[in-house]
């Protein structure tokens, strides 16, 4: 069983989401588990403080290390010892990639911690070795909406979650391309039909059409993307001499 375990100061706000559709269905069924851990819960004082003023001054407020550590060493060990990546989702960290969330979802499960306020203290960051995690240049008010979106990243992923396993592969990221328009019934659309190619019946033109469009909304759209695809296209320039 795949296994994530949530800390926030809002754990009312999970599964939210995550408990209908697909992965609703998958954690009913078994095949993923969910644990909120509440932070507060792990403060030493009765109004259960989790924050304190920033050192050397400043605005808002920042996490303290000794309350998320004790929440974060509340979590028991598996089974089998190992130790399931720790990250933190924050404005600063690693964006996150179609890449990263396959590796997350073919290991043992994650453990997410949800920052808020100004922050996290920057000891309990090193001392428990977190990775931190950005799903893009922008600044959320908690980090939990974004722990649902990389759950749900990996979760869907996750053998027996897709009705049709082929569909995660032909998806935007998979190979580094964006997704190619899809069409379905009816066949016109207020004016607009369905391609031709796509009605064909000629599995290989209909192939090179997707691949094409691909290729296309990606160079228009994300040239970061497209620029990384042209250099992996590159034939690798082998060891000058004779063979």
């Amino acid at each position: 069983m795949w296994r994530a375990s949530v800390l926030t100061i809002f754990p009312e706000m999970f599964p939210g989401s995550l408990g209908i559709s697909l992965a609703g269905k998958a954690l009913n069924a078994g095949l993923w588990s969910l644990q909120p851990i509440d932070i507060r819960a792990h403060a030493t004082d009765r109004h259960g403080t989790v924050d304190d003023t920033p050192a050397g001054g400043g605005p808002g407020m920042v996490m303290k290390a000794d309350v998320l550590s004790r929440a974060l060493d509340s979590i028991p060990p598996d089974k089998n010892n190992s130790l399931r990546p720790r990250l933190l989702m924050s404005a600063r960290g690693a964006p996150l990639t179609q890449k990263r969330v396959a590796a997350l979802a073919q290991g043992d499960g994650a453990v997410i911690v949800c920052g808020r306020f100004e922050g996290v203290d920057e000891r309990l960051i090193e001392a428990r070795r977190l990775e931190e995690v950005s799903l893009g240049d922008f600044v959320l008010s908690g980090g939990e909406i974004a722990a649902l979106a990389l759950l749900d990243a990996c979760v869907r992923l996750i053998p027996g979650v897709m009705g049709k396993e082929a569909s995660g592969v032909e998806e935007s990221f998979a190979d580094g391309l964006l997704e190619y328009p899809q069409y379905t019934r009816p066949a016109v659309f207020e004016g607009l039909a369905i391609p031709d190619i796509l009605t064909s019946g000629d599995h290989a033109k209909v192939a090179k059409w997707r691949h094409s469009e691909a290729e296309r909304l990606t160079r228009e759209r994300r040239p970061d993307l497209w620029a990384a695809y042209q250099a992996r296209q590159k034939p690798q320039n082998g060891p000058k001499g004779s063979t």
